[in-house]
């Protein structure tokens, strides 16, 4: 996720604890949080699919989805 995206985020957060936030800052708050979590999720589950464990005999098998 572009850092630029994470700023508004934030920018978003803030305001929405200090003053409150418009129906369309609001929406687009929700939005953006939604892109952010899918970008979360995928870097978790590309992490996970490099995820490799070794037994005791030294074989390597990948991690399975439970």
């Amino acid at each position: 996720m572009e850092q630029t995206k994470i700023d508004r985020i934030n920018e978003l957060a803030k305001k929405a604890k200090t003053v409150g936030l418009t129906p369309e800052e609001d929406a687009e708050r929700a939005q953006l949080r939604q892109e952010y979590l899918a970008a979360v999720r995928q870097n978790l589950r590309a992490q996970l699919d490099n995820t490799f464990i070794v037994d005791e005999d030294g074989n390597k098998r990948p991690l399975r989805k439970q």
